[in-house]
């Protein structure tokens, strides 16, 4: 008697069979059914770390940079064809990060080039701020009253760029310029007065009709007076007085009063003198006589020009 079997069944083992055949002969070929491992990806570049080292060309106060002082740095990454791209508020490669001095400058947290070809712009500002609402307009101002040693600091402003830096270990070096003129007044006894008597006289000096308040343009290091005239009280330093004040332009009138045991001898502006120019030191010397025509002045720009800014005083 013949069996027959049906077509699902037929099928069935047909099928059971070449699965069989094919495990075979993966068996026989050394092949497994386990997944491939990829092969481990390569190991990432070493990345460089970004050192910063930064002074003023002439500082103001001390010709160098005091521990905790704090800076502000930008970097800005350049295109892949080596083209500049402009420092922007928030967005850069590095936004306003803070790098403090103890001998060498340090940031809270380690940064790193983007790689070790792309090339990157540097900008610096002191002091640090830690909301910048515009790198186009930082605020600054100067203190009205300078006497102290700290206010004269905390008047101070700096600003530097280094621009297109190749990646590297070494340190990128900033220049940190003087965005402020500085004033140094030096008094001298003229008729009627002695060293000695005006030293023992109760003195003060005052810088009249100038703009204590500026916008600075990081990227540029340009510096603009903003807000109304104000006076700046110069800080004693040894026989003279010295302050900083916001670069601007100088309208005629008093320009310093210097007030001797209760008497007021006004020095008018000279009409050569047309500005207090940034990153400038001009030094007035000023001698005090008791007469109508008891001082005189001389005015002698950091960068000499040769231009005698001499004037007469006279008391009220």
């Amino acid at each position: 008697m013949v069996n027959y079997i049906d077509t699902s069944t037929l099928k069935h083992i047909i099928m059971s069979a070449c699965a069989g055949m094919l495990c075979a002969c993966s068996s026989e070929n050394g092949v497994d059914d386990v997944p491939v491992t990829p092969p481990p990806p390569p190991e990432p570049v070493e990345q460089l770390p970004i050192r910063i080292s930064s002074m003023p060309e002439k500082r103001a106060l001390d010709n160098a940079f005091e521990t905790g002082d704090r800076i502000g740095v930008f970097v800005v990454n350049r295109n892949a064809d080596g083209s500049a791209v402009g420092l922007k508020t928030q967005g850069n490669y590095i936004d306003n990060s803070m790098y403090t001095f103890h001998g060498t400058w340090t940031s809270a947290v380690q940064e790193y080039w983007k790689d070790d070809i792309t090339h990157a712009d540097f900008y610096m500002y002191y002091p640090y701020t830690a909301t910048i609402a515009s790198v186009e307009a930082l605020p600054w101002s100067v203190k009205t009253d300078q006497s102290a040693g700290a206010d004269y600091k905390a008047s101070e402003l700096l600003i530097g760029k280094t621009l297109d830096v190749a990646p590297s270990e070494e340190a990128v070096n900033i220049g940190a310029k003087h965005m402020m003129a500085q004033v140094v007044i030096t008094l001298a006894a003229g008729k009627g007065f002695t060293a000695a008597s005006l030293a023992k006289a109760n003195v003060s000096v005052r810088i009249n009709d100038v703009k204590t308040q500026a916008a600075a343009n990081i990227a540029s290091g340009i510096v603009t007076a903003t807000g109304d005239k104000s006076y700046v009280i110069p800080m004693k330093d040894n026989d003279g007085y010295k302050a900083l004040v916001v670069p601007q332009t100088l309208d005629d009138g008093y320009l310093i009063t210097v007030t001797v045991d209760g008497t007021d001898y006004h020095l008018p502006k000279d009409q050569k003198l047309k500005a207090f120019e940034q990153g400038h030191s001009y030094q007035l010397t000023v001698t005090l006589g008791k007469t109508n025509s008891g001082i005189n002045a001389s005015i002698v720009k950091w960068q000499d020009d040769g231009i005698d800014y001499g004037g007469v005083a006279e008391p009220e």
